[in-house]
């Protein structure tokens, strides 16, 4: 019986427009790979992104054994690529790695050490990150409200990270459209560790993450991973409650007393608009919940394979 020789690393990487970058990434993570005697695979999952990344991707995987490259039909996000590389990873720990240059490739030893100390998850996290100072700044905003929403996951998650692999081919197991690992790797186990690591200047391009795309990820996760909208929208209903019940009170002795002789068409208004505006409020959260249950229930692919070197 023919036995499959299992790689000690499996290392995925969601491209999008990097086109620029993946010779050097692919040399970086090869050389440090057998520079340290680690068997491996490299993933690329081209997810898209309107560059010739795919051209590049296919030659590589010509050249080299141990590169096989994945591409989607459409731009599904990098969350959803990164699932998708690691459902076909098979390794006995799998990386996930960004193709922009930023986190450092040589890292990869010290991650493997760490793990390898008992951990299910080994983050490599940056002292000091190279982003524009509004993107650190929504950044850390996001990570405060996640804290608080989400109390399992790891504060300083980031996208280059090490998972052991049963651990990392469970993720394959939500169907959520709106998916987002570390949530997922926060409900499967609670061991994980950090290390340091060095962020790096992108080498080329920019990032292609706005402010609008940032507030739409940190909603998708509140509302996919958090009742807090809920809890909140909630005391905010019985907050506005007892507001519009001594409202109605001191209404009611006002004109008991005599303070009142005609009735207000300001106050009338005003206590329409702002208990018509909570209760909308309150409408819309429970709306954006009853929406992600509509999309769930229609069970679309997370994502779809248009092309695979190892499958052509």
């Amino acid at each position: 019986m023919e036995t499959i020789d299992v790689p000690v690393l499996s290392i995925v990487v969601p491209v999008y427009r990097g086109r620029e970058s993946l010779d050097e990434l692919c040399a970086r993570l090869i050389a440090t790979c057998l520079e340290y005697c680690i068997s491996f695979e490299i993933l690329l999952v081209e997810d898209c992104g309107g560059d010739d990344s795919w051209t590049l991707i296919e030659q590589l995987a010509a050249a080299h054994s141990e590169v096989r490259g994945i591409r989607l039909s459409r731009n599904f996000g990098q969350h959803a690529a990164t699932l998708c590389g690691i459902a076909r990873a098979s390794g006995e720990w799998v990386l996930t790695i960004d193709d922009d240059l930023e986190q450092p490739p040589e890292s990869i030893p010290a991650l493997l050490a760490k793990g390898k100390e008992g951990h299910d998850i080994v983050y490599g996290v940056f002292p000091q990150r190279s982003h524009r100072w509004w993107r650190n700044a929504t950044s850390e905003i996001a990570r405060r409200i996640f804290r608080a929403a989400i109390p399992s996951l790891n504060y300083e998650y980031t996208s280059f990270r090490l998972i052991r692999g049963p651990i990392a081919r469970a993720l394959i197991s939500f169907d959520s459209p709106f998916p987002f690992v570390d949530g997922y790797l926060s409900w499967l186990t609670s061991r994980y560790a950090k290390i340091d690591v060095p962020h790096l200047d992108r080498a080329h391009g920019s990032s292609t993450y706005t402010v609008r795309k940032l507030i739409v990820h940190t909603i998708n996760i509140l509302i996919t991973f958090s009742d807090l909208p809920l809890r909140l929208a909630s005391w905010l209903g019985i907050f506005s409650s007892l507001l519009g019940f001594g409202w109605l009170a001191s209404i009611v002795v006002a004109k008991l007393v005599g303070n009142i002789t005609t009735s207000g068409y300001t106050s009338l208004m005003a206590g329409i608009v702002f208990f018509g505006g909570l209760q909308l409020l309150v409408l819309g959260v429970i709306g954006q919940y009853i929406g992600r249950i509509n999309f769930k229930s229609s069970r679309k692919p997370l994502f779809l394979i248009a092309h695979d070197t190892l499958n052509p």
